[in-house]
């Protein structure tokens, strides 16, 4: 095989990291279902001729994506023009993790020979299932949750199978939606396409194989490395956990234990972790996430590096109990595994700073809510994810109000034309971040106020009776509410994970989000760095003066005060 030059490299990594960019794009463009084209839940990649992925979006919760494909059809079975589509969690082994999301895959050819792949994989709202948006905490099993397609072979040579995607618009309440989204989906893929072929045609089938092989030993080498630098010889372990199922049971623990070797193998074990929940928030972890999203946290955002297959092939090994809450056995429902997900990349984020350090805080899970109603007669979906706070850096504050990666929160326009809702309210959730020399992020209020006839709410927080932890002296992120008509006589607050919650005309839900925990003691933060905090409303006075001992007046800082306090703080901080 020819060998690929490290000029190439570099100008064929650009290329497939535009070509994976650009598919990105369309399929943000084209996709008619608010989660897709505003809230941006979705994901492309190319793969190497073997299925192994050699660049994808940064995002670090997937695993094996064309496996699951390739064991159902071999490579020698595959022709130009197919494509693969399905959405079976267990069957994949979680690489994808709920039933909403779909997956497209398509082999390349070039000059008659298989030579890559391309995928691209997006959250449908409505599958069907249980409740309007096929997800819902009420869900006891997976066939609750939507229609699930195992790996099919939707274009056979170029002949879509219309009969197969008929069946799967047919079991959706929203039909016209999920058509479109195909289409951009369709799209993405053969644009994907495209684009391999031209990179192939310009550089040889042989060099871009190689090209795509150094770049995999690139990412495992840098990963590999990094692990040694961080985790001394033996077993480093860390606990976080998450607060209910929704069923009435919890808190649910995740506990991994990672182990170096004499000889320099990692091996993560997280067979201690819960027995699997009742409820759907089960997390069906494919083996590759740990060492994808260990990878990805190494990379550390470097733009010569790329998000691939390399990072899982510098884990040795992970160990996953069946029956657990990160193995479930079949048909245990997943829909909220997001929540589970969460904590377990701030479980390695644990994990790390158990180690040699470095990782940020804890950060709280995204918040999903979910308005099912009718409004002038019409039925109405509203799936929202809201942001929250993420946690302190070693050196940064942590980022506030993320929904998760480069997702994004609903602009207010957007809400108010497309939905029968008014916006009240919508800022920082003030003292939700966790105080420390360096702050966690801030998470979110917003109020909608409800103009439609009748609706149900689906609500999803977490991080309430386990909130999200600071580090080196940092003090924990605050929690997240959800009360339907604040400082009425009927206000109510709901469970944070629940469903049925009803609204009528002019209700108002107030929702708070939780913010990530602090780095190093709040007493050593500069005080004007406080006061610029209160200024902005992410910090109110009296959290100045009870958690980071600063004395503002008169929109200053009390110097003799502010001695006072943090001399105070620090003799308690040095007992403890």
């Amino acid at each position: 095989m020819a060998a690929c030059d490290p000029v190439t490299l570099e100008i064929i990594r650009g290329a497939i990291r535009a070509a994976q960019a650009e598919m990105e794009a369309l399929l943000e463009r084209t996709a008619i279902s608010a989660f897709i084209r505003e809230k941006k839940d979705f994901y492309t990649a190319l793969f190497d001729a073997t299925g192994a992925m050699a660049v994808g979006s940064n995002v670090p919760i997937f695993g094996d994506v064309a496996g699951p494909v390739l064991k159902h059809f071999p490579l020698e079975t595959m022709r130009d023009g197919d494509v693969y589509w399905y959405n079976d969690c267990y069957g994949s082994r979680g690489a994808v993790s709920h039933s909403n999301d779909q997956v497209f895959l398509a082999p390349i050819f070039h000059d008659g020979t298989l030579s890559a792949f391309v995928m691209s994989w997006a959250h449908f709202s409505d599958i069907g299932g249980l409740r309007p948006g096929s997800i819902s905490s009420d869900a006891a099993d997976i066939f609750q949750e939507g229609i699930i397609v195992p790996p099919t072979k939707l274009v056979d040579a170029g002949t879509t199978n219309e009969a197969a995607l008929e069946i799967f618009y047919r079991n959706s309440r929203y039909p016209d939606q999920n058509r479109g989204d195909t289409r951009a989906l369709m799209a993405s893929v053969q644009l994907g396409r495209r684009r391999m072929e031209e990179i192939l045609t310009r550089f040889g089938g042989d060099i871009v194989a190689d090209a795509l092989a150094q770049l995999l030993a690139r990412t495992e080498a840098l990963v590999r490395r990094r692990l040694k630098e961080t985790f001394p010889v033996g077993t480093h372990s860390f606990e976080d956990a998450i607060d209910s199922d929704g069923h009435g049971n919890g808190p649910f623990h995740i506990r991994f234990d990672l182990t170096r070797t004499p000889d320099d193998r990692f091996i993560l074990d997280t067979t201690r972790t819960d027995d699997q929940a009742p409820g759907p928030v089960n997390f069906l972890m494919n083996p590759d996430v740990p060492g994808m999203a260990l990878g990805l946290f190494f990379l550390g955002g470097d733009p010569s590096q790329v998000c691939n297959a390399g990072g899982p092939r510098a884990i040795d090994e992970v160990k996953l109990r069946d029956g657990s809450l990160l193995q479930p056995r079949f048909p245990a429902p997943l829909g909220m595994r997001g929540l589970t997900m969460m904590r377990v990349l701030a479980t390695l984020n644990g994990l790390v700073n158990q180690g040699r350090g470095g990782a940020p805080a804890s950060h709280s899970a995204y918040v999903i809510i979910m308005f099912r109603g009718r409004a002038h007669g019409k039925p109405f979906l509203l799936s929202d994810g809201v942001g929250v706070g993420y946690g302190a850096r070693p050196d940064a504050d942590g980022i506030d109000a993320v929904y998760f990666v480069a997702q994004e929160n609903y602009p207010v326009e957007f809400l108010e034309l497309g939905y029968p809702f008014h916006l009240k309210s919508y800022g920082f959730n003030r003292d939700s971040a966790g105080a420390g020399r360096f702050r966690g992020g801030s998470g979110l209020v917003r109020e909608y106020e409800f103009l439609g006839d009748e609706a149900m709410l689906s609500m999803r927080i977490d991080s309430v009776k386990n909130p999200t932890w600071g580090i080196a002296g940092g003090l924990h992120g605050g929690s997240g509410r959800a009360v339907i008509n604040p400082g009425r006589a009927d206000e109510r607050v709901l469970r944070p994970l629940s469903d049925g919650n009803l609204l009528r005309h002019g209700d108002v839900l107030r929702l708070e989000t939780g913010g990530g925990g602090g780095y190093g003691p709040p007493a050593e933060r500069p005080a004007a760095q406080v006061l610029a905090d209160v200024l902005d409303g992410f910090v109110s006075r009296e959290a100045a003066r009870d958690r980071y001992g600063v004395a503002i007046r008169e929109g200053r800082v009390d110097e003799a005060a502010t001695a006072t306090l943090r001399a105070a703080l620090l003799g308690a901080s040095h007992a403890a």
